[in-house]
């Protein structure tokens, strides 16, 4: 999908500390930055006969190559750059395939270059801009009797924020098949390549936890097979460096030719998983990261091949569900951004993690309530990933520790899945834990109950059991069986009953949109209570349990009836009740996104007629702003993946246009360069926080 403008344009995605984008109009202009904002020095530069010319990365006072056109796939970024008689392609693939576990934890992105000269095509006119300090012109092409070659460059600042010294090394990796133990059955070969890799001489792998940093221990890599690689660590600069160059055999011959290269990253451990140190899913199979990009390098044609038909897929499903570009824009732009904010294990007991990083937030691992929005892609794609979420969650809440009848936010803070952060105690000052950026708390998931760890003014008590019943109900939906639930019974039974207690009108407490704060007598939330009891009621029909099945969707059913009676407002329904502290008048005035709602129509549970959903998205286009419609009356900004999810609750596609068309004008026009936020302004189109989450996977 050609694009003319993103906030910021994926490169390498692979999980939340590999993660490279590009945040200008021009990826020459300056260098990419991690999903955080901070810089990661990736650069390409092009060796002419008359000079070298900058396409990616800060230029250093370099001419730049004039940016012709930007492709965009769900798996793959295309740059295309055109000067008199020159055509370069540069192209980035992480085959991020959600069906293949295995390619979907390897940290190995394709870049690809290909350099065509003695085309017919016509001089590209190239526009300085005005805030860049760069200038475009054609490249003058007249010699061809001399080497030309590509360089790739990977600084510092990809394994470490601060001066301290690095390492790193050539080497050759030679021809080797990998044999694989029982019970796997994956045939992998290996290539033989040459490769380069730099990391900090002084490592602390988890050294610390937190929010908005990028890693400084593993090690990263540039490999290639091609034959004219030259490939160095330049401990100097400390960068390292790939260069290939093409000899120029006639003056009137075309030339075509094209440059290969793997850019991989070795965290050396990944997470700590209640107690046990976790390496990345891939290294069961390929125990190293030289066998991994070894692979990489094999499989490669397949594994393009593989990518050329997942964007397909996902695109042409976008275009059919939508019929526009706008819809097929967001799924796009969301697919790598969604699973690479997520990191896959697997710990000893064969339990699969998909550990979810709440960038920009606050630095949780596995919250629930990140989880809940990115289902939707997961649920699409693997519903294995989505187990991978819930089991986490799953295992902290049967903690000692743990002794609310509600399900629990979070398991951590990344990469420490020790046990819950969010709503810790402060007055417990013999807990001896620092919320500190780079601290790790400590064990909670070790701790006896009686402690008073947490706070309960700080949970979200309706909306994560809702959450949690919710997901899992349509894991086993998606299986056709109860089989996953079955373990868990008694925990989503007391969840479910803390609903039936508290959901029809929920007390003062925070939801998914903590940011604005507590809120009683939330109608959104209360839908989040009603289509939690009746996901529950779906497992016991799957497992086989009528009458208890029957009598849940019932108390569902009426919850739901007094949830309209109670918010009804004629033209659309209330942000709140009406209550002692909320006149009915007051509480008319009031309105939301009632995103909740959307279960009852992929449960099939018809607890709410369809006019009421047809009644809530018109009042949602009529309260629009140019970048969307807000998400309650209380102030214009909004969330873009429950902007969505309102879109799917009609059947009528101009207001799902209407509803999805200033969403992906945000996307193009925000003077923001962060990964595609998803809170922001809809009349600025400014982001008021969050870059990069996983929440995306609900677009």
């Amino acid at each position: 999908m050609k694009i003319q403008r993103a906030a910021a344009i994926p490169l390498i995605t692979h999980d939340p500390y590999f993660s490279i984008w590009s945040g200008a109009d021009h990826p020459a202009q300056k260098d990419p930055i991690h999903w955080s904002g901070l810089p990661q020095a990736l650069r390409g530069r092009l060796h002419t006969p008359t000079g070298t010319y900058a396409f990616l990365g800060d230029p250093k006072g370099l001419p730049v190559l004039p940016l012709s056109s930007t492709d965009v796939t769900a798996t793959s970024t295309t740059f295309t750059y055109q000067a008199d008689g020159l055509t370069l392609t540069v192209r980035f693939v992480s085959p991020l395939l959600a069906s293949d576990l295995l390619l979907l934890s390897r940290p190995c992105t394709y870049i690809d270059a290909t350099l065509m000269l003695g085309s017919s095509q016509a001089a590209i006119p190239g526009e300085p801009d005005e805030a860049a300090d760069r200038t475009e012109r054609p490249i003058d092409s007249a010699r061809k009797d001399s080497d030309y070659s590509i360089e790739f460059q990977m600084g510092r600042s990809i394994v470490s924020t601060d001066n301290s010294l690095l390492i790193g090394h050539e080497g050759s990796y030679p021809s080797e098949p990998l044999i694989l133990p029982a019970p796997l059955s994956r045939e992998v070969q290996t290539a033989p390549y040459r490769y380069a890799c730099m990391g900090r001489a002084h490592q602390k792998p988890l050294g610390y936890s937190g929010d908005n940093h990028t890693i400084d221990y593993g090690y990263a890599y540039l490999a290639s097979a091609d034959e004219g690689a030259d490939l160095s660590f330049c401990p100097e600069n400390s960068r390292i460096v790939f260069r290939e160059g093409f000899p120029l055999v006639s003056a009137t011959d075309t030339l075509s030719a094209s440059v290969h290269l793997v850019a991989a990253y070795d965290d050396l451990i990944s997470i700590n998983y209640f107690g046990e140190w976790c390496r990345g899913y891939w290294v069961k199979t390929y125990g190293s990261i030289q066998r991994a990009m070894g692979a990489a390098i094999a499989d490669r044609e397949i594994i393009l091949t593989l990518c050329r038909q997942e964007d397909e897929k996902i695109e042409k499903a976008a275009r059919l569900s939508c019929a526009g570009d706008d819809y097929a824009f967001l799924c796009v732009m969301a697919y790598r951004h969604t699973l690479s904010a997520h990191k896959l294990i697997e710990n000893g007991d064969g339990e699969i993690a998909f550990l979810s990083k709440e960038n920009d937030s606050n630095g949780c691992i596995g919250t629930v309530d990140v989880s809940y929005p990115s289902t939707p892609l997961l649920l699409w794609e693997n519903p294995v990933l989505v187990k991978g979420l819930l089991n986490p969650v799953f295992r902290f809440a049967a903690s000692p520790v743990w002794e609310y009848d509600f399900a629990p936010h979070d398991v951590g803070r990344y990469p420490y899945a020790w046990g819950q952060v969010y709503g810790v105690n402060p007055a417990k000052k013999d807990l001896l834990y620092s919320h500190a950026q780079g601290a790790v708390y400590p064990p909670f998931y070790q701790y006896p109950a009686g402690l008073e760890v947490y706070v309960h003014h700080g949970q979200m008590p309706v909306e994560e059991c809702g959450n949690m019943l919710i997901m899992t109900a349509a894991v086993c939906l998606k299986e056709g069986s109860a089989a996953f639930a079955a373990p868990h019974m008694d925990t989503l039974r007391a969840w479910t009953r803390y609903l039936l207690t508290y959901g029809e009108d929920p007390g003062e407490q925070l939801c998914t949109d903590d940011f604005a704060g507590h809120l009683a007598h939330n109608v959104n939330l209360s839908a989040k209570a009603i289509m939690g009891i009746e996901a529950f009621s779906q497992i016991l029909g799957l497992a086989g349990l009528e009458e208890e099945s029957a009598g849940l969707h019932q108390a569902a059913a009426d919850m739901a009836k007094s949830l309209l009676q109670r918010s009804f407002a004629g033209d659309h329904y209330t942000l709140v009740y009406p209550s002692e502290e909320t006149s009915p008048e007051e509480a008319a005035r009031t309105w939301s996104l009632k995103y909740n709602m959307i279960w009852d129509r992929l449960f099939g549970s018809r607890l709410f007629d369809p006019e009421v959903f047809e009644t809530e998205t018109k009042a949602y286009v009529e309260r629009r702003n140019q970048y969307g419609t807000p998400l309650d009356n209380r102030s214009t900004y909004t969330k873009s993946d429950w902007i969505l999810w309102s879109a799917a609750l009609t059947d009528d596609p101009e207001k799902r246009q209407a509803l999805i068309y200033p969403v992906a004008d945000y996307l193009r026009e925000t003077p923001s360069r962060y990964p595609f936020s998803d809170w922001y302004f809809t009349d600025t189109g400014r982001f008021r926080a969050f870059k990069g989450r996983s929440v995306q996977g609900g677009i």
